[in-house]
């Protein structure tokens, strides 16, 4: 694997190109690969990862159930419920379906077969599919400010994007989320897999970092 670009690089770039919106940007990071067929199912990505440090912007968390027990500990946690028996009628309202994108999504375990059914094929292919419930909602909740999904795009183009932080997020653990994350990829596909690497903030110039 190439050498990466070094931490101090690495925080002259941030410190740069960071406050310069009206908004906090995202920091993204772009890999490409070599010798790669991403047209063979096994060769696809969708990987998860925990960035040690978070996401920094969090979109809000909702959560699809009926078991009262679930309802009632997201209203005390602050988080959206989406009634579970009311999966049918959403899918037809293209409004409700549209706002679910602003939303990391979670659910009842037992309602996923049904959410798959009336929702599978507007959140699928959009990568908005919610994760089961597994364990307490406030350990899920808090996961989710960390998790990143990694998943092969577009026509299998020999590239991913994804988000490692935002511009209020301290350099130095930006490159540890960047780290986790081609690491994690590494170990997926090979380091003779990795062509190159770029990171930018959501309105600046890339800066190659493998």
């Amino acid at each position: 694997m190439a050498e990466q670009v070094k931490i101090e690089e690495f925080t002259k770039f941030i410190d740069e190109n960071k406050g310069k919106r009206k908004f906090k940007q995202s920091v993204e990071l772009a890999i490409n690969f070599k010798g790669i067929d991403f047209n063979k199912q096994d060769n696809k990505l969708n990987l998860d990862v925990n960035l040690p440090h978070g996401k920094g912007k969090v979109k809000k968390l909702g959560v699809f159930a009926t078991d009262k027990a679930i309802v009632d500990n997201a209203a005390k946690l602050g988080i959206e419920v989406f009634d579970g028996n009311a999966l049918a009628t959403m899918a037809q309202d293209s409004a409700k379906m549209n706002s679910l994108l602003s939303y990391d999504l979670v659910a009842q375990q037992s309602l996923m077969p049904n959410i798959a059914r009336f929702m599978g094929q507007f959140l699928g292919p959009r990568n908005r599919m919610p994760k089961p419930l597994i364990g307490p909602l406030q350990n899920v909740a808090n996961e989710m400010t960390k998790r990143i999904t990694i998943r092969t795009k577009g026509k299998n183009l020999p590239t991913i994007h994804c988000v490692i932080g935002s511009e209020d997020i301290e350099p130095k653990k930006l490159y540890e989320n960047m780290n986790e994350v081609i690491g994690t990829v590494t170990k997926k596909v090979g380091q003779n897999r990795l062509k190159s690497a770029y990171l930018k903030l959501s309105m600046s110039k890339p800066l190659k970092v493998m």
